[in-house]
């Protein structure tokens, strides 16, 4: 009997651990919403999302804030075609082509790179990468999409190789057996077995990446340029939702239109981080059923 109550009380604890948590992601939702949703007082919801006008502390402020969800949909998805597939890649390489040794090195550094703090990166990015593509491309201005970009995919690929690194040297061997047997090359086994059964853990690995290349708040305010314009290319400055939020809010009064404006700012990314999460989980999901049907 004693047993049973042990069991109990430690199912009552992990219970009680998972609703604070819950309890704590709703009541972070309720204080974003408190004080983001006061500002549609005083501009339209159509005005505040395709608005094109950034300018808060203007005599008529202009709270548009469409460039700062170009902004950040673009270097996102900008980090996100680099990142992915040298991401992948790597982790392909690390777990079924390198040979043991080199494997035993090159994981630990990509887990390292994984730890590297985002100011370093930024920094890095705005002393090194930002003079050499100024001169290397001759441009106004090194702080840009491309450099943003390039820091995040930077941040990404390390979060993407280790998670499908493990996702891949998890797959059975039995499978990769079968398909030598039946007259399979190492890389058709690759292509056509060992990536399609480890889809799920790969997947899982891109969407963690490039969450935290979505949130990420100082390499861009340190290297994107910090102009709230709809870039023409990706060599035009950007200033995505992040940095907004973080290099205005402590200049913001408090209760504000400003002030509102950047928590509406910080609802708008929630909102698609959240739309975000969703998707990719229902597509982690489905490639899960396929593995395991497979």
């Amino acid at each position: 009997m004693s047993q049973i109550n042990k069991e109990k009380g430690v199912q009552f604890i992990f219970l009680g651990i998972a609703l604070l948590s819950i309890t704590m992601l709703f009541l972070i939702m309720l204080f974003l919403f408190m004080e983001g949703i006061p500002v549609f007082e005083h501009v339209s919801i159509k005005e505040f999302i395709f608005g094109d006008l950034w300018y808060p502390t203007d005599d008529e402020p202009a709270f548009g804030i469409f460039p700062l969800i170009i902004g950040s949909f673009s270097v996102a998805s900008f980090s996100a075609i680099l990142a992915i597939p040298l991401g992948i890649m790597t982790a392909i390489y690390i777990a079924e082509i390198a040979d043991k040794r080199i494997a035993e090195i090159v994981k630990p550094v990509v887990e390292l790179m994984a730890s590297m703090p985002s100011v370093v990166i930024g920094f890095f990015g705005m002393i090194v990468v930002a003079p050499f593509l100024q001169k290397f491309f001759n441009i106004p201005v090194g702080l840009n999409l491309f450099n943003a970009g390039l820091m995040l995919a930077f941040m990404a690929i390390p979060t993407i190789c280790s998670i499908s690194e493990d996702a891949l040297f998890s797959v059975p061997s039995a499978l990769k057996e079968g398909s030598y047997a039946l007259g399979a090359t190492h890389l058709e086994t690759i292509i056509k077995i060992t990536i399609p059964a480890a889809l799920s853990g790969i997947s899982t690995g891109v969407i963690l990446g490039l969450s935290r290349a979505i949130g990420e708040t100082m390499v861009v305010l340190m290297v994107a340029g910090g102009a709230a314009i709809v870039p023409g290319s990706i060599f035009d400055p950007i200033r995505p939702m992040p940095s907004t939020i973080a290099a205005e809010m402590a200049e913001a009064p408090y209760h504000s239109e400003h002030y509102y404006a950047l928590f509406a700012v910080a609802i708008t990314l929630f909102i698609f981080t959240f739309i975000f999460n969703l998707a990719a989980d229902y597509i982690s999901y489905k490639y899960k059923q396929t593995e395991e049907s497979y």
